[in-house]
C-alpha cells in the first residue's frame, strides 16, 4: 500500500500553494496550516510534508513556530524542508517537532555537509531532496536549475547512505497534469532498495492508485486536495 503523505506549504504563517515554484503564483488556501493539519490526521493519514517557503527562498529556516505549533498539537510524523542550510537549521527543525528532514539544495552545494547529517543524525531522519526539470537537478527553491544529471545524483547519495529520497518533477509540479510515473518508475530500476516519495503533478486518487500499481512506496500531494479534486473521504479510503 503506498504512504499517502498531504503536503502543507508555508509562506508567511499561512498554508499556500505555488505552480512549478513560482513565487509570483504564490495562492493562500488557508491562515491556520494547524486546521489543515487536523483535517489529514482526522482521515487516519499519519505523515505530513511541510516546506518553509519562505525558508527556501532566503536559504535559513524561517517558519519553524508554525512547526512546532503543528507537531505540539497533531500526531502526525513531520518531515520538514525548505531552507536548511546549516546545521543549526537542522537542530531547530529537529527542537521544533520535525521528525525528519529534507535536504535539497544543500546537496547539491554542499555535498560534505549534507554528508555530515546523515552521519549525525542518521540516513533515517534525513532525506534527499532531489527535484529536477527534464531529469536535471533544480535547487534554492527551484529558482535554478543545474546540469546535474537527476539519476546519478541520487545514485550517488545511496552510496553515501541515504534511505529515503524526495523526488519533484518542476514541470508538473502545481499542474494537476499527472505524476511523472515513467521517470518514477526508471528510478525504481536503477535504485530499487531506496525508499522512493513521489511528487508533483498529483490530479486524483486515479493518480494515487497508479503510482501504487507501480509500486512507488509513498507520494507527496497537495493541489489536488487543496483544489478539491481529492476528498477528504477519498483519503479516509486510501488510508484503510
Amino acid at each position: 500500500m503506498i504512504e499517502l503523505i498531504p503536503a502543507i506549504d508555508i509562506m508567511g504563517g499561512k498554508c499556500v500553494r505555488l505552480t512549478q515554484g513560482n513565487y509570483n503564483t504564490q495562492k493562500v488556501y488557508s491562515d491556520d496550516p494547524l486546521e489543515i493539519a487536523k483535517m489529514f490526521e482526522g482521515c487516519g493519514l499519519k505523515r505530513l510534508h511541510v516546506v518553509d517557503l519562505d525558508g527556501a527562498r532566503i536559504g535559513k529556516i524561517i517558519n519553524h513556530k508554525t512547526l512546532n505549533r503543528l507537531s505540539t498539537n497533531t500526531s502526525l510524523v513531520i518531515d520538514f524542508g525548505g531552507g536548511l542550510k546549516t546545521e543549526k537549521d537542522v537542530e531547530i527543525a529537529f527542537e521544533n517537532g520535525a521528525c525528519l528532514v529534507t535536504g535539497g539544495s544543500v546537496a547539491v552545494e554542499a555535498p560534505q555537509l549534507f554528508e555530515a547529517w546523515l552521519n549525525r543524525f542518521g540516513a533515517d531522519r534525513i532525506i534527499l531532496g532531489a527535484d529536477a526539470k527534464d531529469e536535471k537537478i533544480a535547487i534554492n527553491g527551484w529558482l535554478a536549475t543545474t546540469s546535474k544529471p537527476l539519476i546519478p545524483f541520487i545514485e550517488d547519495y545511496y552510496q553515501r547512505g541515504v534511505k529515503k529520497v524526495i523526488c519533484t518533477d518542476i514541470g508538473r509540479d502545481g499542474m494537476l497534469s499527472g505524476p511523472s510515473i515513467d521517470l518514477y518508475i526508471k528510478i525504481r530500476k536503477a535504485l530499487p532498495d531506496i525508499y522512493l516519495i513521489a511528487s508533483g503533478g498529483v490530479s486524483s486518487i486515479h493518480d494515487i492508485e497508479r503510482l501504487d500499481h507501480v509500486s512507488i512506496p509513498a507520494v507527496i500531494f497537495g493541489k489536488a486536495f487543496y483544489e478539491g479534486h481529492i476528498k477528504l473521504e477519498d483519503l479516509v479510503v486510501s488510508s484503510q
